[in-house]
């Protein structure tokens, strides 16, 4: 069985859409796509500097944007049949709901482009940040974050949890992590997943109100808590509330394996998740499609596996 994924924020990397744009016909997709969210997004994935698609309200629409590039080659000529299911990573949900095709891509992006704008707009009313935590022992942690006053954002499996909070909750983190601990400073604008984001989830709510969701034509996991989701509209619901609760990538991963997964390709711009993949889903195959040349090796993984 294979699975698609589809990663988040902070998986961009300057110039990373040129390749795709080699091809006239993703270029025209690409400006079709930009319309809908409101943002230049070739420039963004060719031109535009890593401060500038560090931008919320930059990156979001941009990531989402690559991966239905790179799912309408994936998944084209008959590819779609032969998956087993998708997820989506934080913003990477909007993807994994254009592939399974709870939304059209016009609404995905339209929906990203206004969860963009909100997450920033609420990101600016305090100023936050992010951390990821690498190593120890999990209910150990938990208990630090609660006295430092940082809250869970992430539960990405491998050891890994990404924390956010106001600066100085996040410095308190760094000097009284236990030893052998890494406490690492993300280049995020804000603490996504926390209650610091309530502010969007109003603002989407009445965004989502306007989307006209279909039930999903194949299995897709939820970030909440790794179940399998079968109407469009809940899932549009669980977009909604995403982000201001924790993403749970550790217990997707867990439902892979117990869902038998045999293969795992990730979306431009991918790395983010087959990195995660490598340890918590040790032994399974993956592909990074992070250029069009990598298709190649993606649509083998999918015959291999027929």
């Amino acid at each position: 069985m294979i699975v698609v994924v589809c990663p988040g924020q902070g998986s961009q990397t300057p110039g990373f859409l040129e390749p795709w744009l080699a091809d006239p016909a993703r270029a025209d997709r690409l400006a079709e796509l930009s319309e809908a969210a409101g943002s230049d997004l070739a420039a963004h994935g060719t031109v535009s500097d890593a401060d500038t698609i560090r931008d919320t309200s930059v990156a979001q629409p941009l990531i989402v944007a690559a991966g239905i590039l790179t799912l309408d080659a994936l998944l084209a000529d008959g590819r779609d049949a032969r998956i087993g299911g998708v997820a989506g990573h934080s913003v990477g949900e909007i993807t994994a709901a254009y592939a399974a095709g709870i939304l059209q891509a016009g609404d995905a992006m339209r929906f990203v482009g206004a969860r963009g704008r909100a997450m920033a707009d609420a990101a600016a009313i305090t100023p936050t940040g992010m951390s990821a935590v690498v190593g120890g022992d999990t209910e150990e942690l938990l208990a630090l974050f609660a006295e430092v006053g940082v809250s869970p954002a992430n539960y990405n499996g491998g050891g890994q949890i990404v924390v956010a909070g106001t600066p100085e909750a996040l410095a308190a983190l760094a000097e009284r992590a236990p030893r052998g601990v890494r406490v690492i400073p993300l280049q995020v604008a804000g603490a996504f997943h926390t209650q610091y984001m309530a502010p969007a989830v109003e603002t989407l709510a009445g965004v989502a109100a306007e989307l006209t969701p279909s039930d999903p034509d194949t299995t897709i996991w939820t970030n909440r808590d790794g179940s399998i989701v079968t109407s469009g509209s809940d899932f549009v619901d669980l977009l909604v509330g995403q982000v201001s609760s924790p993403v749970r990538w550790d217990l997707c991963m867990e439902a892979f394996a117990a869902a038998g997964v045999t293969g795992l390709i990730e979306v431009a711009p991918a790395g983010a998740l087959t990195g995660l993949a490598k340890r918590g889903l040790k032994g399974v195959p993956t592909v990074a499609v992070k250029t069009p040349d990598d298709l190649t090796a993606a649509f083998e993984l999918i015959d291999q596996d027929a």
